[in-house]
């Protein structure tokens, strides 16, 4: 069995590494704690946009949603302020890692592409579970800082719907 706290890229492979600590261990920990600064330097503002894809497979359903990264700060900001909200029957960090998997990593130069699965969810102390099955298609771009975020295509379905 997989440790979901364990990068599994190893620091050998400096680029993937680092990517994986920026889009899991980072993302997750900065979520829980709703602290945007510790991720806003993240990404590559002047370049970011991101697309919706709101858990639909057809691209004609997909949304613009998030054309500026202030757009996404606000979402990412409201949608952990409802989450910090919950009550839980588990710990939400264990939870968050357990379904979380960053495993494909692609890189070309100075440019990677980066696919992140939630594939699980968390128990709720009201008995009820907060499913979490979605996946995100990460751009990023090598700067002279590392690894940055230039966009995104998110909340796909995962798995995708065999056509």
């Amino acid at each position: 069995m997989r440790d979901p706290f364990a990068n599994p890229f190893s620091s050998a492979d400096a680029d993937r590494h680092a990517i994986w600590q920026m889009l899991v261990e980072r993302d997750i920990d900065a979520f829980l704690a709703g602290d945007w600064a510790a991720v806003s330097g993240d990404f590559v503002d002047a370049e970011f946009s991101a697309i919706d894809a709101r858990r639909l497979p057809d691209p004609a359903d997909w949304r613009l949603a998030f054309p500026t990264l202030d757009a996404y700060r606000r979402e990412w900001l409201r949608q952990a302020q409802g989450f910090s909200r919950l009550r839980f029957a588990e710990d939400p960090r264990d939870a968050i890692f357990r379904t979380t998997r960053l495993e494909a990593v692609q890189i070309d130069g100075d440019r990677a592409l980066a696919r992140k699965c939630f594939d699980g969810g968390i128990r709720l102390a009201d008995g009820s579970f907060d499913a979490m099955n979605w996946q995100t298609l990460y751009q990023c771009r090598r700067t002279g800082d590392g690894w940055r975020i230039t966009g995104f295509v998110g909340y796909l379905p995962y798995p995708m719907p065999k056509g």
